[in-house]
Parts: C-alpha cells; sequence; structure tokens
C-alpha cells in the first residue's frame, strides 16, 4: 500500500476524488468532448490515450421532446412535494445544495460539453486519460487531486471493498504557478470546476470534495502565514495540529471574511478512496480563542 506524500517543507492542503465532467442539459447529457480552439475533437490526438467513445450532440428535436417530459415530470413533483407540505412533511433542497439551473455558459455546457480546451502543445494535453469516466471503469479504479502550497497533483488508485486501501499511481503534475484561473461551475449539480492554465488552455471537472479544493484557489478566504498570527493565534492553531493524527502537516489558518479564522489541518493517513482527505477544522477569532459551533458566522463553515 502506497499513499502520496508531500516532499518535506511542502504542506498538504486538499485531496478529493475528481474526473472529467460529464454533461447534464439534454443535448450532451452522459456526454463529454476534448476539443481543440476551433471546436475539433482531439480526443484521437492525445498521446497515449486508449480509444474512448465517440458522442454526438443529440438533435434539437429530440432533446425538445425530452424536455416535454422532464417538464411533466417537474409538474408531478411541484404537486407531489405539496402534498407533502401539507401534511407537515420536510421536503426541499438542502443547505448544501449549490446546483442551478441557469447553465454559466450555453455554448459548453447546453450546445457543446467541451472538458479539454486545448490548442497543439498546451497543458490540457498533457492531462491523464485516466481521469475520463469513459475510459475507466470508475467502480474498480480511481482519481484523487492532491493541491499542495506548490503544486496539483493527480493520482489513481483501485477501489478496494475496504475504502482504507489506498496504494496511489503518480500519473500527472503541475505546478501552482501554472494554475491562472479557477471558477466554480454550478450548472447543474454544483460540483464542477473549470481551471484555466496559464497557456489558456483549460479543462472541466467533476470533483466530490469541490469546496476543498477550491478554498484555496478560488478564496475569498485569505490564507495567513503562521509567523504573522499573534503569540494566542499562534499557539491555538500550534496546539490543535499537534492533537491530531501523527503524519498531519502544519496547520493552515485562513482568515475568513467575517474576521475570524479558520484552522485546518490534514493528514495522509486519513485518505480514504471514496472521499479523499477528511481535513480536520476548528475557528478561532481575533484573540486566539477557540469557538464553540454557536459562534461561527456562515462564512466559518467549510462548506
Amino acid at each position: 500500500m502506497h499513499i502520496w506524500h508531500p516532499e518535506p517543507g511542502e504542506i498538504l492542503l486538499a485531496r478529493t476524488p475528481v474526473a472529467f465532467a460529464t454533461g447534464a442539459a439534454m443535448r450532451v447529457r452522459g456526454m463529454r468532448w476534448f476539443r481543440d480552439t476551433e471546436r475539433h475533437d482531439i480526443q484521437t490526438e492525445l498521446p497515449g490515450w486508449p480509444e474512448g467513445p465517440v458522442h454526438v450532440v443529440r438533435g434539437g428535436g429530440n432533446a425538445a421532446a425530452r424536455n416535454v417530459v422532464k417538464g411533466g415530470l417537474i409538474a408531478l413533483g411541484v404537486v407531489i412535494m405539496g402534498i407533502l407540505s401539507s401534511q407537515g412533511g420536510s421536503v426541499g433542497p438542502g443547505a448544501s445544495d449549490q446546483g442551478s439551473d441557469t447553465p454559466d455558459d450555453r455554448a459548453d455546457e447546453v450546445e457543446d460539453f467541451p472538458v479539454m480546451w486545448a490548442a497543439p502543445g498546451t497543458l490540457a494535453r498533457t492531462l491523464p486519460w485516466q481521469l475520463d469516466p469513459g475510459r475507466t471503469d470508475r467502480k474498480r479504479y480511481t482519481t484523487h487531486a492532491i493541491l499542495t502550497d506548490r503544486r496539483l497533483v493527480i493520482v489513481g488508485l483501485p477501489v478496494h471493498k475496504d475504502i482504507a486501501i489506498i496504494d496511489d499511481e503518480m500519473l500527472w503534475e503541475i505546478p501552482r504557478s501554472s494554475i491562472g484561473t479557477v471558477e466554480p461551475r454550478d450548472f447543474k449539480d454544483g460540483t464542477d470546476v473549470k481551471i484555466t492554465f496559464t497557456d489558456g488552455s483549460w479543462c472541466r471537472l467533476w470533483a466530490r470534495g469541490r469546496p476543498r479544493l477550491t478554498r484555496y484557489l478560488v478564496g475569498p478566504g485569505e490564507v495567513i502565514p503562521l509567523e504573522s498570527l499573534n503569540a494566542a493565534q499562534q499557539k491555538t492553531a500550534q496546539d490543535f495540529a499537534a492533537a491530531q493524527a501523527s503524519d498531519a502537516g502544519p496547520p493552515v489558518v485562513t482568515r475568513n471574511t467575517c474576521g475570524c479564522y479558520l484552522i485546518t489541518v490534514v493528514a495522509p493517513s486519513g485518505t480514504r478512496s471514496f472521499f479523499g482527505t477528511s481535513e480536520l477544522t476548528s475557528v478561532m477569532d481575533a484573540d486566539g480563542t477557540t469557538l464553540p459551533y454557536k459562534q461561527y458566522h456562515p462564512e466559518d463553515f467549510t462548506s
């Protein structure tokens, strides 16, 4: 068994299962494409990639028919929810629902669904084929994104009945400096992220723990070096980290927009094939006092 570990002095920030995203709109549902900047399919040009499925965008007529059926089902669902509500039942989406029925980019989410956009020689073309659900059996093999203060890494690993069995295979890595922008994409389920590299190429990934992956790439919290904290804050952060697993990394402190400080500690030994690496968190105020949950602001919750 082999678990990926950061190098000495490198800080592990997050680890979560990822894969190339999948279309949700009727015309592209269940499909994805690998495109160049002229929207040509380039999957046969990607070096080392095995043969995969060839998708065709559904016609507008079929999509319209499916939308009629979908609309009827939604209407029926509304009626059922109304009946349940009148009976005192608890219905409706949970507080963690981040999905949206409004596309961020109609051309790339409704009319087409590229998950790779890459001119020849660009970084996105180097992504590993194992990320593609059309080329791997996700029940037997999964891929994780690992973010550190230095780089973004993709590893692959077999899936066992015991999710604590981890046998990482290094597939791909880039320095953090090669990442240009990172944008959460909420259409439809709120689990996708678009990563644009500094050379202009990009990919769209599904991420099971998207907030863990994007927190240090998107914000809005500001990571504060430990040496910049006052003595009381440093002690609180270090004491929290010392109480965790022996292989836990140093505490990472983020100043939230409310003025509180989120302390996060990650330990590789906590890695699970289905979830990635769980993070342990605590919140302190400006005086270094650990806050109970009832005093948390909405910004202090990790997801």
